[in-house]
């Protein structure tokens, strides 16, 4: 009886999976598998809700920040590591060497990394990672892809996950209970300081998978191209013809030639916030979280929602247990 009663679960867990493929009607170029990977998305923010998120929680209300800060600068410094092997296969030899000069003084003088002292001594971090080489060197990204447990990924970012475990020194570690209770840290201490960016990705977006979606794709465009999109923006120059308004009937003049010039100032500033590269929201994203370190700011004047932390978070660190066949990751791109 029992055997028949599992036999009925896993057909009824298939047929649930394969209706999930079948919800989207119209994918797009960049997501073709689009009913796979809302699937795995949906199983992914379950794992969070019931998971992740709750011992996120918990290691908030029990650690004091100054603790948490120092765990990830502690996983960070571990991430300068393949941050250097993979500028150097990009012939970045300046930010490689100068990742290596991170190394040394965080581990140095920083007590083995807890502190980071580099950023302090205006050394700064270039992350990087195995999907970025290929891409450096003209691989396209292949379809957009999630993956269980891991989050937002592209093919090829999903095929550089396996040079960036075997550049892990953590990859290593013995025993291996040490390997396993670094990983689950390096996770719980992610996931909490993006409870904030979390939060409001919840609380603003109609559509939460595709905002995950086009803001990695997003952010990992950017970081490939270094920036360079950036400057194709309009032209506003300070001469710009503004257009004129019908003034209201016993308007001043004053308060309409105040009007005028703040008015000539607001192209200015879009151009300036037009500049600044969109961040990416996740190896949620997500859990699954993994570039530059990641920040999520609200609304002009909001509060921080409960449980924020005012950590950056390294969206680079990938702490992988020793003794299964892949990295460990969870980054918000």
């Amino acid at each position: 009886m029992t055997t028949i009663r599992m036999r009925a679960i896993t057909l009824g867990v298939a047929a649930l999976a394969l209706a999930g493929c079948s919800t989207v009607q119209t994918p797009s170029k960049e997501d073709p598998w689009e009913g796979f990977n809302r699937t795995v998305y949906t199983f992914n923010d379950k794992v969070d809700q019931y998971a992740l998120k709750p011992l996120a929680q918990g290691y908030v209300k029990v650690t004091p920040q100054p603790v948490r800060d120092s765990v990830t600068n502690f996983f960070s410094n571990i991430g300068d590591v393949y941050n250097v092997a993979n500028n150097f296969l990009q012939l970045k030899i300046a930010d490689g060497v100068s990742d290596i000069m991170r190394i040394v003084i965080n581990t140095v003088f920083g007590v083995g990394g807890l502190f980071d002292v580099a950023t302090l001594a205006k050394l700064p971090k270039h992350n990087q990672d195995f999907g970025l080489t290929l891409g450096h060197y003209g691989m396209p990204p292949g379809p957009y892809l999630v993956l269980p447990l891991f989050g937002p990924s592209t093919v090829r970012d999903g095929v550089g996950l396996v040079p960036n475990y075997f550049i892990n020194p953590l990859t290593y570690l013995d025993p291996a209970a040490l390997s396993w209770g670094l990983y689950g840290l390096n996770v719980v201490s992610t996931r909490a300081n993006l409870l904030g960016a979390s939060d409001l990705l919840e609380n603003a977006a109609i559509d939460r998978y595709s905002f995950v979606r086009n803001a990695y794709l997003q952010r990992r465009r950017y970081l490939i191209s270094e920036g360079r999109g950036s400057n194709n923006l309009p032209d506003y120059g300070e001469g710009t013809a503004l257009p004129k308004y019908d003034e209201e009937e016993g308007a001043a003049p004053a308060a309409a030639a105040t009007g005028a010039a703040a008015g000539a100032a607001a192209p200015a500033s879009a151009a300036a916030g037009a500049a600044v590269p969109a961040s990416g929201a996740t190896r949620a994203a997500a859990p699954g979280a993994a570039g530059v370190p990641a920040t999520l700011e609200g609304p002009a004047g909001a509060a921080a929602p409960v449980g924020a932390s005012e950590t950056t978070v390294p969206s680079d660190q990938m702490i992988p247990p020793a003794r299964i066949g892949y990295p460990g990751l969870l980054r918000l791109h």
